[in-house]
């Protein structure tokens, strides 16, 4: 295929005039946008034609002004449906590189119906080898990623989950589920869960929420290992980094709120 002289700076402008709607779509016409975008009301007028003919725009033609056409719903649809499937295949490069920062066992955790369970593992290098393996589950209540998960999810969300008696597995998990209110609480203030020997009482573990671009958190990175490792302070390197990976996830994901 030959493109023409010029032709990329026509894809631009194009592009340009659409993003003009990404704020939150409100029909505009020609005029409007050739002064908002100084852009010449020729091109505009020559370009929205292109965009209108393959249902990027569409046409009012009572008010005789344009707004996002259906291919864009088609193109975030597929886009979202893709993330969806390959939330491991997106993570996994960053989850690999925080490994070898840290050179510490890194986890992704998700919900799977009910279910709290690890979707990825990369082992640290260490001897003390961690037992953790894809498809394990955990209770959602006592797991870092699964009370992160929880901490940030919305109250209905939570009552689901944690609905019925709470097992306990360590003489430090929380079962008390007005106690586990106010560390949900602590969880949103700090912006990560930490795992004090709740699972296993040989293991801590620290996690962040992973979120979507509707600021729904879709899983957890965690990094585990022994509590001398593990120490779960806020300004400790493995919570700074782990921060750093999950909101490099989430941008993938669409997500543009403030940091975790």
């Amino acid at each position: 295929m030959h493109y023409q002289a010029g032709s990329h700076k026509s894809v631009e402008k194009a592009l340009i005039i659409l993003s003009a709607f990404k704020s939150r779509n409100q029909e505009m016409g020609i005029f409007e946008l050739s002064r908002m975008l100084s852009l010449h009301r020729s091109t505009v007028s020559r370009l929205i034609k292109v965009l209108v003919a393959h249902d990027f725009l569409q046409h009012n033609a009572q008010t005789k002004k344009f707004s996002l056409g259906t291919s864009i719903i088609d193109l975030a649809n597929s886009l979202k449906k893709s993330l969806k499937t390959d939330l491991v295949q997106i993570a996994k490069p960053y989850l690999d590189k925080l490994r070898d920062r840290l050179e510490e066992t890194v986890i992704m955790e998700a919900l799977s119906g009910k279910n709290w369970i690890e979707i990825y593992v990369v082992e640290g290098p260490g001897r003390i080898r961690l037992v953790a393996e894809i498809g394990q589950r955990m209770p959602i209540h006592i797991a870092s990623g699964g009370k992160a998960f929880l901490a940030f999810s919305a109250q209905d969300t939570r009552a689901f989950l944690l609905e019925g008696t709470l097992i306990r597995l360590t003489k430090n998990s929380i079962t008390d589920k007005r106690k586990l209110g106010c560390h949900f609480e602590e969880i949103r203030r700090q912006g990560f869960a930490f795992d004090r020997a709740e699972y296993d009482e040989t293991i801590h573990a620290v996690s962040v929420p992973v979120f979507n671009s509707e600021k729904i958190p879709i899983a957890c990175v965690t990094v585990a290992g022994t509590p001398h490792r593990i120490t779960g302070e806020v300004d400790s390197t493995v919570v700074l980094e782990l921060k750093k990976t999950a909101k490099e996830i989430s941008k993938r994901f669409g997500y543009k709120g403030a940091e975790t």
